[in-house]
């Protein structure tokens, strides 16, 4: 069976994407800023991605300076026609959006970005003109859709207000659930959720944490639990976990056919201690 029907798929303007993805944060030793650990290695996993029939790549301007959208370029160009690849940037002033933007398409070999994320909104321009600066684009064929990062349920409501929005992203797994009303929200508005930090910088891959008993009764690794119990949460539920290991990348595949109870859900929501309250993100200051 492959992956599609493995996990289920979430429609992207009329692309069914596969409900788990690869994120590139993890190829570089420090997750931001920084250069792929192994270029070489990433390549092979990028690749092997796609061989998998992963068909979303989520990269974020904070991972380095455009060396990741050269990194995909060398490895998938040509890209496969259901690849739908996430670029995510900002937040900016609108004039320096644009650019980046279009540096960034560059570096891709693309015309036109699949997905842009918007990360947050900047203080120095109106909430519409950021986003108008995206529906620009978008209507000079440059962007195809729009995201949006670390945002509240309010903040969600304005920006559609003025633009159409695809997916949302923040924070989220089975110790900080702080974003739960933005999932819950952006899951009755059909809109993607992309969970960053989905296994809580390793926390939750501990052979000695809260999910080992359970994760050796299923014969899988803690990690692999942590992603199937994301994917039980919520149809709109969308993981980009990254990894610079081909391993590792068919262990976190692997996941998505863990088969979990209702009861051993209810069990896995005991066994967490949730570090976030579940409330609107908006409503507090927001972590980075």
């Amino acid at each position: 069976m492959n992956l599609p029907d493995r996990c289920g798929t979430f429609t992207i303007g009329g692309l069914p994407i596969t409900r788990l993805g690869l994120g590139t944060a993890q190829m570089s030793p420090s997750g931001t800023w920084s250069h792929p650990q192994s270029a070489a290695e990433a390549a092979r996993v990028l690749r092997e991605a796609v061989d998998l029939g992963v068909n979303l790549i989520d990269v974020a301007e904070s991972s380095g300076p455009f060396d990741y959208e050269e990194l995909i370029a060398q490895a998938l160009y040509p890209y496969p026609d259901d690849l739908l690849l996430m670029v995510k940037g900002g937040p900016l002033r609108p004039s320096f959006l644009r650019k980046q933007i279009e540096t960034r398409l560059w570096y891709l070999k693309l015309s036109r970005i699949p997905l842009f994320q918007l990360h947050g909104f900047s203080p120095d321009a109106p909430v519409a003109d950021q986003l108008g600066v995206l529906t620009d684009l978008q209507r000079e064929g440059k962007i195809g859709h729009i995201g949006l990062a670390e945002v509240s349920v309010a903040e969600l409501e304005e920006a559609r207000k003025c633009a159409d929005i695809a997916t949302v992203q923040a924070e989220y797994n089975l110790v900080n659930r702080a974003a739960d009303a933005l999932l819950d929200h952006a899951e009755q508005a059909n809109i993607g959720f992309i969970p960053w930090l989905p296994l809580a910088t390793g926390a939750l891959a501990d052979q000695a944490g809260p999910l080992a008993e359970m994760a050796r009764r299923h014969g899988v690794a803690p990690a692999q639990l942590a992603l199937a119990w994301l994917l039980k949460r919520s149809p709109a539920m969308i993981p980009t976990p990254g990894t610079l290991s081909v391993q590792h990348l068919r262990d976190n595949v692997s996941a998505v056919d863990i088969p979990l109870t209702t009861v051993e859900l209810d069990e896995l929501d005991r066994l967490v201690p949730v570090s976030g309250r579940q409330v609107d993100p908006g409503s507090e200051s927001k972590q980075g």
